[in-house]
């Protein structure tokens, strides 16, 4: 998500600096944040943890302020006439077409994308109790963050002309400066509290991200495993941000720039859907497995149950319930299927074929399939040996799991001399 992130970064810095949002502007720019934040990640976890929690602070703040102005256009305290014109006819327009509630759903998944990033530090929370820690800060972040969205929302259709809302695209809170405080504040200051925003969030998914690539190289499971899990010199897992680096300066450079947000979004979500559908509930029942393969564990997760039952081992202190499993698990399968139904004309979210991040997500998962099968199955057969776990132990102390060969030994039927001789 780090790349969509620096895309609305770059769109919202440039229309308050009054640039042009050209396609070389607006890499040049996402580029130049990738770089700084993730870069910072690598340099201090500190810090960056210090930066997350201010920039957090600003966030909410600018919300609760964005509820506070709507509250008064509501009231009628400001210039903007009739308020209520677009809750008239709210719903007039809008489409009942299977693509754009699934585009409409994964954009607003998007919104809430963050917050199981604690799951991905949860080995560093302090405390006695970490699980019951990340679970009250969990239903504390959700339901507050669930209300001021809801509310700036309110915001945005009572000062925002319906036709403006439509077409606004990631520029929505921009307008919504504009209209209130005019071309100075509202344009060349307001928008930068969003990009603030799209920084700190960067730098909050690079700190879970990284940690999670270095747990996988820590189990041999990517190649250099003592490159990607070594943290130093600084601490950091330096390793892991600097193929975060790379990946996300992959995708901006390999996205035309005018579909950039939204194909990123989408090709980000499918596969995270594919997987999510059968592994996500078992991060909720065993809270120390990763969360790479999400898919598999909507189904696993009452396996794993059943046979925890039957090895007499105590229900898990953080588990979910079945019927929240159920649920998740219905919304992730219509998220699969429906973007494969055909947009009404000339309603894509992209300028090319609709379906492509559907497509390019799925070669994604397979490829990664082949590999697995080349590396694991294939080779090891047609070389005589098999792949077996060392663990290694780093310069900084850190133990990791190291894949390597072992060739079978080819039993000889011949015996020893000297021993045919006792």
């Amino acid at each position: 998500m780090s790349s969509s992130n620096a895309v609305v970064f770059a769109q919202y810095t440039l229309t308050a600096l009054e640039v042009p949002i050209t396609p070389f502007n607006q890499t040049a720019v996402a580029l130049f944040v990738v770089l700084m934040t993730v870069g910072i990640v690598g340099i201090s976890t500190k810090w960056s943890l210090r930066i997350i929690n201010f920039l957090t602070v600003v966030k909410v703040t600018s919300l609760a302020f964005m509820v506070v102005t709507g509250v008064a256009v509501l009231l009628g305290l400001t210039p903007i006439k009739d308020p209520y014109a677009n809750f008239h006819n709210l719903f007039e327009g809008t489409s009942t077409n299977p693509n754009a509630l699934a585009t409409a759903l994964v954009k607003v998944n998007h919104a809430f994308i963050g917050w199981h990033n604690a799951y991905n530090v949860l080995g560093e929370v302090k405390g006695p109790n970490p699980v019951g820690t990340v679970r009250k800060s969990s239903l504390i972040a959700l339901t507050l963050m669930t209300a001021l969205f809801m509310l700036v929302i309110v915001s945005y259709v009572a000062v925002v002309p319906l036709e403006d809302l439509r077409n606004s695209g990631q520029l929505i809170a921009a307008l919504f400066f504009q209209r209130l405080f005019g071309p100075v504040i509202g344009v060349k200051v307001l928008p930068l509290l969003v990009s603030c925003s799209c920084f700190g969030n960067i730098i909050a998914v690079a700190i879970g991200q990284t940690r999670v690539i270095r747990e996988v190289a820590r189990q041999g499971l990517l190649p250099f495993p003592s490159f990607f899990s070594s943290t130093r010199p600084f601490g950091t897992p330096l390793g892991p941000v600097i193929l975060k680096i790379g990946l996300t300066y992959l995708v901006i450079l390999a996205v035309p720039a005018k579909d950039a947000f939204n194909f990123v979004l989408d090709l980000a979500s499918y596969p995270h859907l594919v997987l999510l559908t059968l592994l996500k509930p078992v991060i909720l029942t065993l809270n120390n497995i990763p969360q790479v393969f999400q898919i598999a564990m909507c189904f696993g997760v009452w396996v794993l149950r059943k046979r925890r039952g039957l090895a007499g081992l105590r229900r898990s202190l953080f588990e979910s319930r079945n019927s929240t499993v159920v649920l998740y698990l219905f919304s992730c399968i219509l998220l699969l299927l429906l973007p494969w139904v055909p947009p009404e004309p000339g309603h894509a979210d992209v300028s090319f074929w609709y379906a492509t991040y559907c497509v390019a997500g799925l070669a994604i998962i397979a490829s990664c399939g082949v590999y697995y099968c080349i590396w694991i199955v294939l080779l090891p057969k047609l070389g005589g040996y098999e792949i077996v776990e060392e663990v290694e132990t780093l310069p900084d102390g850190a133990r990791n799991a190291k894949l390597v060969r072992r060739y079978k030994r080819v039993e000889d039927p011949r015996q020893p001399l000297l021993s045919s001789l006792n």
